[in-house]
């Protein structure tokens, strides 16, 4: 994907280059975690032991304190994906290893969460055998491409991630005339497509719920999966998360309203909004220190700014 440098209203393309060495590619997103992924570093070059022979690239623990893995490499190899799975079984056997690794450099009091490992492969690119093997395998994998160019600029895009079927049963239902809303099927496909972390899914959270809160989070949930098609939804314990590289919203569904907890700050919402609360210092579910709580689509309707600019400051 070409950039281009704007000058007046001239454009000049930037040229493309490379790493000098695959460290400095690494030491370059190990420094940068929490602009990049919202992650907390926890080790680099992690021995795996001498049975094993191997060394983790980088490890850390996400917004949501799962466990995550981070490979690297400056040119195409498909030694990249097989390091990458080959760790992902290892750390699943050997969760006391990373548990002590989080203690020692983030404190006792951090915690893991192991119903999800997120492991993410950074390279220059990768080759269409390699995507298909990691669709074929069902890996719980992401693959980022990287650009890096002339005037210092880094280019990350995510150009694959595994999905697992969810149980959910949520289905596309016929409007008035027969026909289906296009936008709602669109949904409706990438929801059959989310991740279902460890047993959690989309339909648990709206178990017991009135008609009402149906509608209202089938509307929540199609505005923010439309921002973006690479956006991804997590079920989660007792919310579901919205996420890019980062989260972006997390929804809580209650019993006579939703609560979104938006990757914003205090001050991006002004004095007197409606619906809105700063929970910086106060315990919640999700991610997030923007609270709103809203009953009604006319309530949800001023908050779609708020998403919009949270998608946007994390680099949608």
């Amino acid at each position: 994907m070409p950039i281009f440098d704007i000058s007046g209203d001239k454009l000049s393309a930037v040229e493309q280059k490379n790493f000098a060495l695959e460290k400095d590619l690494q030491s370059l997103i190990e420094k940068n975690l929490e602009t990049v992924f919202n992650c907390r570093f926890v080790a680099s070059e992690f021995s795996t032991g001498a049975q094993h022979a191997g060394r983790i690239d980088s490890l850390a623990l996400s917004e949501e304190d799962n466990p995550v893995i981070i490979e690297y490499k400056k040119v195409e190899s498909s030694e990249l994906i097989n390091q990458s799975l080959f760790y992902l079984h290892w750390i699943q056997d050997h969760k006391g290893d990373f548990e002590i690794a989080v203690q020692k450099k983030l404190g006792n009091e951090a915690k893991v969460d192991w119903s999800d490992v997120r492991v993410i492969c950074i390279a220059p690119n990768y080759k269409k055998y390699d995507l298909h093997a990691v669709q074929v395998m069902g890996a719980n994998i992401e693959l980022w491409k990287y650009r890096l160019f002339s005037n210092n600029s880094l280019y990350l895009e995510e150009v694959f991630h595994t999905t697992k079927s969810t149980a959910s049963s949520t289905s596309v239902v016929p409007s008035d005339n027969g026909y289906k809303n296009p936008v709602m099927v669109e949904a409706g496909k990438k929801a059959a497509l989310t991740r279902a972390t460890a047993t959690y899914t989309f339909d648990e959270r709206l178990e017991g719920k009135s008609e009402q809160i149906h509608e209202l989070t089938a509307t929540i949930r199609e505005f923010i999966l439309g921002l973006d098609e690479s956006i991804e939804e997590v079920p989660k314990k007792f919310y579901v998360a919205y996420k890019v590289s980062q989260n972006i919203a997390c929804m809580e569904v209650k019993g006579k309203n939703i609560k979104l907890f938006l990757k914003l700050k205090p001050s991006d919402v002004p004095a007197g909004t409606k619906n809105y609360r700063d929970v910086t210092s106060i315990g919640h579910y999700g991610t997030g220190d923007i609270e709103f709580t809203v009953s009604s689509e006319a309530e949800f309707e001023p908050v779609k700014e708020f998403i919009t600019m949270a998608y946007n400051k994390v680099g949608g």
